[in-house]
């Protein structure tokens, strides 16, 4: 009953904009004024030449996601993974490269996981409340960000202070016993500014397990977030800041099942998660503002430990700690230079190891159409030595209506500890592979983009191509090996149109075909996956969206095949007055039956409804 209330509730919500709908003033487009801060280089969209996808904090808010998981599944291109919902380990991929192989920034600072086997990032506890834009590096990366960026960056910037003392608050209730709530309070003025934030979740959940596959165990999860960041201004010419995120996840799962569909079944497992994402820095100026230096010393730290039967039976520890240099001198309006040094010193369980880097990248605009940029670095691995990558890239507006883009570049990962330490002992083995070796990739691809002379329309196409080297994965003979050659071509295209002073909608679509050397598919990746959103922006209170994914078929591990699915949500929201909003959501409008992995459940028709208060 609390459930057929909410859904009713959301869909009133979401209807009742269309009846009011009245013109308004058309959105400015952002590409010549959004600074793309995963560049080193300060570029907007109209200069980086790379592929890149950004996600502000309005698309986050007009699709109601409760989950940053969700959200990463809107850039073309990038597969998500989830065994399960609510808090079920998640992963990204970028044109179709492993999870480990993608690099996570948050506030620039990396948090990777290095005491997981590939080094990935676990984003099933990522809460979207505090993020305020997210952007999605495609390709190799290496030149920008170092080891672990080899198919592509995800670079996460918290919420800024707000402007005057103010902030928000808000409380939803959900299918599934959930409830979320979280608040936040900032200001600013000349001596600096600060913002700090909680957010919590707790839910029942849904079973892990399928439940169309007898499974009826709820699998509960809870989440604590809390971020800060502030700063202090020193003067005309310095500035010190810091940003914290840190979050502490409790997630049920189900157990391993050798008899049944994906070979998990209902059973008493828990897993605890801390994590912890903090940075200082120092950024100064000199030569009348033309050479900008930020000295920035950044720390990560991730604990797991799971249970069965309330009993321990795996202990995960994990950090980094980067210490970072970068200067940017802007030699004048056509010549800009970034170079720096970087130091990471990460540990897993016990083991250390140690990263220095040295970078260069230089921007050049012969005119103010064309931006050219190139860069190398240098990696010096304390196990594997020293690798060089290199990278270039042009964005060339060709005319006022359309955008040329073309890059390529270089990757590099090193072993994770994880897997330079692991004994198969099952394998007959006594000590860890000697033989391991980086994986390396390179890469290319050229876009075009092209938008209507009054702004209404857009659609822009890219094509990519990508090559892994000695790829490392599981090997029952060895553990872990260089066994995997992969290469994965694909395309993306990506559309938008203005339809009414009140209606926009925006989509894309991505075709990725990636194969090993053998031939063989990529397990768990689809070849195409859609998003087709449709936001309601009309003059008044209300405002609301309908959101449509697809996920094509996909290689199941054990060689069968996973069906595609496509998913239909809804929201909407009412303005009460200008500091009183009224919210809901509901998620597989269709109560659409489907997997996202072989075997794990996924949420039927279900919603939530909240209010939100800005003062």
């Amino acid at each position: 009953m609390r459930t057929n209330v909410l859904l009713c509730g959301v869909a009133a919500l979401a209807l009742g904009q269309v009846a009011n709908a009245a013109p308004a003033d058309l959105s400015e487009t952002r590409l010549d004024t959004v600074n793309v801060e995963g560049s080193r280089l300060n570029q907007t969209e109209t200069e980086i030449g790379s592929s890149v996808s950004i996600i502000t904090a309005d698309d986050l808010e007009l699709l109601g996601f409760d989950f940053a998981i969700d959200a990463l599944a809107l850039a073309p291109g990038v597969t998500v993974n989830q065994n399960g919902s609510m808090g079920g380990t998640a992963s990204v991929r970028i044109r179709g490269n492993a999870s480990g192989q993608t690099l996570v920034l948050i506030d620039g600072v990396p948090v990777n996981d290095p005491s997981q086997a590939s080094g990935g990032y676990e984003f099933a506890y990522l809460d979207p409340e505090n993020i305020e834009r997210i952007e999605v590096l495609k390709g190799p990366q290496s030149t920008l960000w170092g080891t672990d960026a080899i198919g592509g960056v995800v670079s996460i910037t918290t919420k800024k202070p707000e402007q005057d003392l103010g902030g928000s608050a808000f409380a939803e209730v959900g299918s599934f016993n959930t409830v979320r709530a979280g608040g936040s309070v900032g200001n600013a003025n000349d001596l600096g500014d600060f913002r700090l934030a909680v957010t919590g979740t707790t839910s029942n959940g849904i079973s892990k397990a399928d439940e169309a596959n007898g499974n009826d165990e709820q699998d509960g999860y809870d989440n604590l977030t809390i971020s800060g960041k502030g700063g202090l201004n020193l003067g005309e010419n310095a500035r010190l800041s810091t940003s914290i995120l840190w979050t502490n996840a409790e997630s049920e799962y189900d157990s391993y099942d050798g008899g049944a569909q994906g070979s998990v079944s209902d059973g008493d497992e828990r897993t605890e998660n801390e994590s912890l994402a903090a940075n200082i820095a120092l950024d100064l100026t000199a030569f009348d503002g033309r050479l900008e230096n930020r000295f920035l010393f950044g720390y990560s730290d991730l604990e797991r430990e799971n249970f069965t039967d309330g009993v321990s039976s795996y202990l995960a520890e994990g950090d980094r700690q980067l210490y970072r240099y970068q200067g940017t001198l802007n030699i004048n309006e056509m010549n800009t230079l970034a170079f720096g040094a970087e130091r990471e010193e990460t540990s897993a369980n016990g083991d250390d190891r140690a990263l220095d880097s040295l970078f260069a990248l230089y921007e050049f605009k012969p005119v103010e159409s064309l931006t050219l940029t190139g860069g190398l670095r240098m990696d010096d691995d304390d196990d594997f030595g020293s690798e060089t990558t290199g990278r270039v890239a042009a964005a060339w507006r060709a005319t006022d209506n359309v955008l040329l883009r073309a890059s390529w570049g270089q990757g590099f990962k090193a072993p994770t500890i994880y897997q330079l330490t692991y004994i198969c002992t099952f394998c007959g083995l006594t000590e860890p592979n000697a033989d391991l070796q980086p994986e390396t990739s390179e890469a290319f691809d050229v876009g075009v983009e092209w938008r209507s002379n009054d702004g209404r329309a857009q659609i822009g196409v890219t094509y990519f191509d990508q090559e892994t080297e000695n790829q490392i994965d599981f090997d029952y003979s060895a553990g872990y090996a260089n066994i995997a050659y992969v290469e994965s071509q694909g395309v993306e295209i990506t559309g938008a149109f203005q339809a009414t002073d009140w209606l926009n909608l925006t989509a894309n679509y991505a075709y990725i075909d990636a194969e090993d050397g053998d031939g063989n598919e990529l397990t768990r990746l689809p070849e195409s996956t859609a998003n087709l959103t449709a936001a309601f922006d009309p003059e008044g209170p209300w405002s609301g969206a309908l959101h449509v994914r697809y996920n094509g078929e996909e290689a199941n591990t054990n060689g069968t095949t996973l069906d595609s699915w496509t998913r239909l949500d809804v929201t909407g929201r009412y303005a009460v007055n200008d500091s009183i909003e009224l919210y809901g959501r509901i998620e597989n409008l269709t109560d659409e039956e489907y997997q996202q992995i072989l075997g794990y459940g996924t949420p039927g028709i279900s919603g939530s409804v909240g209010v939100r208060l800005r003062y």
